[in-house]
């Protein structure tokens, strides 16, 4: 059995009401929704909440709301591990004989389902692969980082690369924020999503943007007008 998760605690501070806060019409968590039962990936695409308003938007577009998620693990401490080994047991506790899972953020509009079913099918293919997650390039070398004292003075962090050619620098990548397909175990057992186990899912850059502020959202909202 393979089933989607997507967290989605009313709770949040810096964009109050976030994952159901209208996005080009329609609240930010239904494009998460949408885009998994469109993949045809999932035989559960489940809402884990702890917000009643939340629950109800989520039913509306089709996502399943078997449970309350306890508010120990509601708070702005909680880890998406912890909220994952929640579901994941509850859902054995169920009986279902659960295989794959994919935890799918709800605040996501640009997944698309070909990157999911990309995603499953990586999984899929190489045993020895624990976890498959959407990533992305950096759009600057991050070798050239510097940081800036207190006094604002300028240092690299890496020195030895400032005369470095930019074609010879390493390419870097960054976790984009959208899903993360793993076996259960995988989840169970806490393992690093960051590790040789793992393998991503390639998104151009144009697709990939962190909403967590309010400029993060009006940029998010140009950006999506674009595509």
């Amino acid at each position: 059995m393979k089933i989607a998760i997507i967290p989605a605690r009313g709770g949040s501070k810096r964009i109050p009401r976030k994952n159901i806060k209208l996005f080009h019409g329609k609240p930010m968590i239904a494009y998460s929704i949408d885009t998994a039962l469109a993949s045809g990936c999932f035989d559960k695409v489940i809402v884990s909440t702890d917000d009643q308003e939340i629950a109800d938007v989520a039913k509306q577009y089709g996502a399943s709301v078997p449970f309350w998620r306890p508010a120990k693990i509601a708070d702005d401490y909680s880890t998406t591990m912890d909220v994952m080994q929640h579901a994941i047991e509850w859902c054995e506790q169920q009986g279902w004989d659960i295989e794959l899972v994919c935890c799918l953020y709800a605040t996501a509009p640009f997944v698309t389902s070909d990157y999911l079913i990309e995603g499953y099918n990586k999984l899929q293919t190489e045993d020895d692969v624990e976890f498959v997650f959407s990533a992305a390039t950096f759009s600057f070398p991050i070798q050239r980082a510097f940081k800036v004292s207190g006094e604002g003075a300028v240092s690299m962090f890496d020195p030895t690369q400032e005369l470095v050619r930019s074609q010879d620098l390493e390419t870097a990548y960054h976790d984009a924020g959208q899903f993360y397909w793993g076996r259960k175990t995988a989840f169970l057992e806490c393992k690093s999503i960051f590790s040789p186990h793992s393998r991503i899912v390639l998104l151009p850059r144009c697709r990939v943007q962190d909403i967590d502020t309010q400029e993060d959202w009006d940029f998010a909202e140009a950006l999506f007008s674009l595509l």
